[in-house]
């Protein structure tokens, strides 16, 4: 805008007109010579026109150059942040990648248990939780020296199985039916589990419905050996069991599914099993669990 002879007030200087400006200087001649201000940052603050719809005019300038810089700095805040963010999520990732690979070389040295699976006895109502949040929890020590800690699941590792089982309140133990079960998740390791918990694999995992889990009874393929005929499974408490007597539930649970759309499933969560846990299919024997062996 063109402000050449616009008459500007200064407090020290008195009443000067603009002789001269530019996009970021303007000059004031005063009775005492002319003075230099940055423009248009002066006016307002130093100068003041005269003419109010001058005076209207540059104060919009001004104001608009204040939003500019407002978010010119905004978004020289934000790029900080990004920056601070990315580098966040750098040292993250650093950290993730080499907590991945001190679980692989753990991996790598850890030999397959030959009871490496875990059965947990509960009752049919809290089976509702565990097949939604698809975990379980291995519990707390009740007794001597490690009362209150938690129970570190030392066999477990990818290779490994939990089988979840229940029966109905005042039923026999030997009524006792496998719900359901789940491979633990890929880079589980059982003694480096500090909570607890034993996550599920997003893909190896299975409920069977009612009708399935009445042909399906625990005792038919668990046997303890030294009381082969006693069956006993404290409730919420886990005990291991060996990885041929859980690979012969996982092929019973394929016939069970013959010819029906979940058969798919359960082959495929067994011979993932197999493979993991180094069985052969074909010289993997008949169950015999303690209801067999009365």
């Amino acid at each position: 805008m063109n402000l050449i002879n616009k008459q500007v007030t200064h407090d020290s200087f008195g009443i000067g007109s603009v002789v001269g400006h530019t996009n970021s200087c303007v000059v004031i001649h005063f009775e005492s010579g002319e003075k230099k201000f940055i423009y248009p940052d002066a006016f307002g603050k130093y100068l003041t026109l005269v003419d109010q719809h001058a005076a209207d005019l540059v104060n919009l300038i001004n104001q608009k150059r204040e939003e500019k810089l407002t978010q010119e700095i905004l978004m020289q805040k934000l790029c900080k942040i990004e920056v601070l963010k990315l580098q966040k999520e750098k040292v993250l990732q650093h950290q993730e990648q080499q907590s991945l690979l001190q679980r692989e070389k753990l991996l790598k040295k850890l030999k397959i248990h030959a009871s490496s699976q875990v059965v947990f006895g509960y009752e049919a109502k809290d089976l509702d939780r565990v097949f939604t949040e698809w975990k379980v929890f291995t519990g707390v020590t009740k007794s001597g020296k490690k009362a209150g800690q938690i129970n570190c699941p030392m066999r477990l590792s990818q290779n490994s199985a939990c089988l979840l089982t229940s029966k109905k309140p005042g039923r026999p133990e030997k009524d006792r039916r496998i719900a359901g079960f789940f491979m633990v998740n890929e880079g589980f390791i059982g003694k480096m589990c500090e909570d607890g918990y034993i996550p599920a694999h997003p893909e190896y995992r299975l409920h069977l419905t009612e009708q399935e889990s009445k042909k399906m009874l625990f005792w038919n393929y668990y046997a303890n050996e030294k009381l082969p005929q006693k069956m006993t499974l404290s409730s919420g408490i886990y005990h291991y069991f060996n990885n041929i007597c859980m690979a012969q539930i996982l092929r019973d649970i394929v016939s069970l599914r013959n010819e029906t759309p979940k058969q798919e499933d359960a082959q495929n969560f067994f011979e993932y099993f197999c493979h993991i846990n180094q069985i052969i299919e074909k010289e993997l024997p008949k169950s015999n669990g303690a209801l067999k062996r009365i």
